[in-house]
Formats: C-alpha cells, structure tokens, sequence
C-alpha cells in the first residue's frame, strides 16, 4: 500500500517509534509499504521551529532529509490538483498544512497515517 505520513507521525516516527500505534509502526517498519512525507510537512516543520513553536535535535533541513532516508520515506511535492482541491474541502479542520495533506492523499490514493481525529472525518482512507 502507499501512505502518507502527517507531520505529528514523521515527527514521532523521527524520534523513537515507541510512542506510535502498532499498525503505524508496523507499517514504517515494513520495507514494502511505499511510505512518503509531503513539502507541505517540511514547510510546516521549518516554520514552527522557526517560530520557536517546535524544540528539534538538530535543524529542520538537517533532521528531515535524515529522518525520510533512515525511515525509507519519499518526499511527496505539491501538484496544482491537490492544491486546488483543497479549497473544495468540508470545513472540518481549521490547520490549513493538514488541509494540504487531506487534498495530496485524495489527489494522489493514499492512506494517512495519522493520530488527528479531525483528518479522519475527511473522505480519505487513515490509519493510526
């Protein structure tokens, strides 16, 4: 299968998989899953550490690239498509990086991985 991790798994997943599900760490520990993190997520993780609004180990451009390697995860652009479906999107969830990924895994097939209760209520397959 193909899932799309959300910001909140990366970063987990990042830092130990102990404070993940079973079924998400099954699936990033399993190397036929084709796992991906959205730009949007990169973005989104650069900005609040910018802001002072997330602490890291080390950078952000430093730590993803990394993280993504290590864990097997492709980096997943924005299409036009996904960007424009997501102002079509039930007003459901107020964060709009989460809005971008709830558009990309629609656009583009995949499961989220995700513990938001909020992404779940979209028409998008999620897994947690």
């Amino acid at each position: 299968m193909r899932f799309l991790l959300d910001t909140a798994t990366f970063l987990i997943a990042a830092e130990s998989t102990s404070r993940l599900s079973q079924s998400a760490r099954e699936i990033i520990a399993d190397p036929d899953e084709d796992l991906f993190l959205s730009v949007i997520s990169a973005w989104e993780i650069s900005l609040k550490h910018a802001l002072g609004k997330l602490k890291l180990p080390m950078a952000p451009d430093r730590l993803v690239p990394m993280a993504r390697e290590r864990m097997g995860v492709e980096e997943l652009p924005l299409r036009e498509d996904a960007a424009l479906r997501a102002g079509r999107l039930p007003d459901l969830h107020r964060d709009p990086f989460d809005r971008i990924l709830v558009s990309q895994a629609i656009s583009m097939g995949l499961t989220i991985v995700t513990p938001d209760e909020a992404i779940r209520r979209y028409p998008v397959p999620t897994v947690w």
